[in-house]
């Protein structure tokens, strides 16, 4: 089974708000939606509520079950669960890929991060992301790059799985 997301990608966005999802993130969508069988569409959530972020965030209905999950373990009536439930629930759209292969991002959703004839999506793991490029790269991939460039140059960033950390 296809759990992660992998890759990025650059797709028109149509004046109706429509946009193509990457081919191998539709795999990973219909893994992830345990009512999804071949003919129907896959769903997934897209949760924009995090002011600071300048991107939306798209889980798969199993990862935003195992989101729901947790917070649902929180005391109920406890200010991080209001919040969570706020920002996971309440600041979240559902979403369908259509038999095309594309969703509609609503205008809030576009306004929400600037978005008007491009989309670039990349993949985070068990979710993936949606920017509007040019802020992808002018924020996201120069912190990229400047945490390589701190880096000594023979350093293997997979040492991070180990827990160690550059000195």
């Amino acid at each position: 089974m296809v759990r992660r997301f992998r890759g990025e990608s650059h797709h028109k966005v149509d004046s109706k708000g429509r946009v193509s999802i990457p081919a191998s993130f539709r795999r990973v969508l219909e893994a992830g939606d345990p009512n999804w069988t071949d003919g129907l569409s896959p769903e997934f959530v897209i949760v924009y509520g995090d002011h600071r972020r300048k991107y939306l965030e798209c889980y798969t209905m199993e990862a935003i079950e195992e989101v729901d999950e947790k917070i649902a373990a929180l005391p109920r009536g406890s200010m991080e669960r209001r919040m969570l439930e706020r920002l996971f629930s309440g600041l979240s759209e559902p979403a369908r890929v259509d038999e095309t292969g594309r969703i509609v991002l609503s205008s809030k959703l576009r306004q929400k991060i600037g978005i008007d004839g491009e989309a670039f999506f990349i993949a985070s793991g068990d979710t993936f992301q949606i920017w509007k490029p040019e802020t992808y790269e002018a924020e996201e991939l120069a912190k990229t790059e400047a945490w390589l460039d701190d880096l000594p140059e023979d350093t293997d960033p997979l040492v991070f799985l180990d827990g160690n950390r550059a000195e």
